[in-house]
Parts: C-alpha cells; sequence; structure tokens
C-alpha cells in the first residue's frame, strides 16, 4: 500500500505540523499561488475562514452549539472550516518562519503566569 493509499484511509495518522506545511507549500508551489502568499492576504484569507465557522454557529443557542458535531452536515461543515482556518495559520506561519507549537507552548506558559490557578 503506498503511503497516499494509506493517508486516505486515515489522513491524519502520523502527520506532523512540517508535513502538513510542506504539503501546503506543494501545493501552493504546483500551482504558482506562492505570489498571493504574503503575510497580510495570508491573515485576510485566515480572517475569512473564522468567519465561516463562526457562520455555522452564529444564531445557535449554547445547546444547540454544543450539539453541532450531531448534525452531519454541520459537522462536515465545521470539519471544513477548521481544515481552512488551520491551514491558512500553517502556511501564514511558514512565511512568517514562526513555529506554531513554539507559539503556542510560550503562550501556555505566559498565561500560567499571569492567570495562576486559584
Amino acid at each position: 500500500m503506498s503511503e497516499h493509499e494509506n493517508r486516505a484511509e486515515n489522513p491524519a495518522e502520523e502527520l506532523t505540523v512540517p508535513e502538513l506545511q510542506r504539503r501546503l507549500a506543494e501545493f501552493a508551489a504546483a500551482r504558482d499561488w506562492q505570489q498571493y502568499h504574503t503575510p497580510k492576504n495570508l491573515v485576510a484569507a485566515l480572517t475569512v475562514e473564522a468567519g465561516e465557522l463562526l457562520e455555522i454557529f452564529q444564531w445557535l443557542t449554547p445547546e444547540q452549539a454544543a450539539g453541532v458535531m450531531a448534525d452531519a452536515e454541520a459537522a462536515h461543515r465545521v470539519h471544513d472550516e477548521v481544515a481552512d482556518v488551520l491551514a491558512y495559520l500553517l502556511q501564514l506561519c511558514t512565511v512568517l518562519e514562526v513555529d506554531p507549537l513554539q507559539a503556542l507552548a510560550e503562550k501556555i506558559e505566559r498565561n500560567e503566569s499571569r492567570f495562576p490557578a486559584p
């Protein structure tokens, strides 16, 4: 079984952030899209996709929002928008040379200091 066929069964199996970033870069390069992947454009696209994720939840009650994944169509939309948000965030990190995992780890540490548990 090829690597691609194995990923078709479980596309997230054994993926790493750098691997996802590499695949996104290759996808963009194959279509000559890197010229459009400026920090400003990527942040704009990220914001649009985050807005599309918000749109799914916009008029739901807290109870409806908590159960949104029980609806197959809504769950599919949530998955797609989460993927879009993550894709643009990872592409932005690539362009700006930010290690997203390190950035998050540092932010968690700062928040633990700023907001100690009672």
